[in-house]
């Protein structure tokens, strides 16, 4: 038994030093952008000053909106609260900046045809639906979305989606709606389906954010995180058990994989206690087995069939004590 401890210790070092070093030398690969500040521009934006800020930020001020609807969103009293809070909160983005840094040097890497977009700050009058954009040339962040899960601004939202409105959500939000471009999954029918889906886009900010908690990447408290991995046995006998896996119910998603309160079992003490979104969770260990057992490429896995990802992973949770 000392000799297969000892092992397993001799072949974590291996690992734990091929990945210092290639993080070493993602680290070196060189990344150059500006955080463009609109929300700041906006706030301090004259009448006079609009044609000169509408010529920088085209894109920011849709053509059905004429200068008037805008020279009254500068004299409203709400918009006006709203942006100066979040300039206030957001006065010094270095800690964002730094983060976002890593996450397209990690892009680059692993995607040399990826190019540095723009990186453009605004308010959204709390349109946490639309948390972060990412086009081709162009990521824009609703910092207003990000102001603390306690702000004034978010009373009347559930608790289940404030509780990620945390400024440490801005790049693991990058990093998830990045997944979304590379993915390639034509259908999502089954429960399967989805839980893959996510499970790959979770396994993309294993790969592109290595210093982020597991917790924070999933947008779990570090109580629901440990409580996902004590009950993986359950949920995983509780999914085959009931033949939910490859079950093409409308109602699967809203109960295991959409954001929401608790995970749906329909048994009162699990519901009670489970996070939100446990497929999501189960579907990542899934990936997790299957990059660890197959010689397969960050790009592969991505376009992977969902079929041949279950297929192949061997995975099998073990029964707690």
């Amino acid at each position: 038994m000392k000799y297969v401890v000892l092992l397993l210790i001799l072949v974590g070092l291996v690992s734990c030093g091929k990945q210092n070093k290639l993080e070493k030398e993602i680290e070196k690969i060189a990344v150059n952008f500006e955080v463009e500040r609109f929300d700041k521009a906006f706030d301090t934006v004259t009448p006079e000053g609009l044609p000169q800020l509408k010529n920088t930020y085209p894109f920011m001020f849709p053509k059905h909106y004429s200068d008037a609807f805008w020279i009254n969103r500068m004299a409203d009293t709400l918009q006006q609260e709203l942006v100066s809070e979040s300039v206030r909160i957001f006065n010094d983005f270095t800690p964002e900046k730094q983060q976002i840094t890593s996450l397209f040097k990690h892009l680059k890497y692993y995607f040399p045809e990826f190019r540095v977009p723009r990186v453009i700050t605004s308010t959204s009058s709390v349109d946490y639906r639309n948390k972060v954009i990412v086009t081709d040339t162009i990521v824009l962040i609703s910092i207003d979305t990000y102001l603390g899960k306690d702000h004034v601004f978010y009373q009347g939202i559930q608790n289940y989606l404030k509780a990620n409105f945390e400024r440490d959500q801005i790049v693991v939000d990058m990093a998830a709606a990045y997944a979304e471009k590379y993915i390639f999954q034509t259908d999502r029918k089954t429960l399967l389906d989805e839980m893959i889906y996510f499970g790959k886009q979770l396994y993309f900010k294993d790969v592109m954010l290595p210093k982020v908690s597991d917790a924070t990447k999933i947008g779990y408290t570090e109580d629901h995180l440990q409580w996902a991995k004590e009950n993986e046995w359950f949920i995983w006998n509780y999914f085959i058990g009931k033949e939910l896996l490859f079950n093409t119910d409308s109602k699967l998603p809203s109960r295991f994989i959409n954001p929401a309160p608790f995970s749906k079992f329909y048994l009162e003490l699990i519901d009670n206690e489970s996070p939100g979104r446990i497929g999501q969770y189960i579907g990542w260990q899934i990936v997790k087995s299957y990059m660890a057992n197959n010689n397969v490429s960050l790009k592969t896995m991505l376009q992977a069939d969902p079929s041949e990802i279950f297929n192949t992973s061997k995975y099998k949770p073990e029964e707690n004590d």
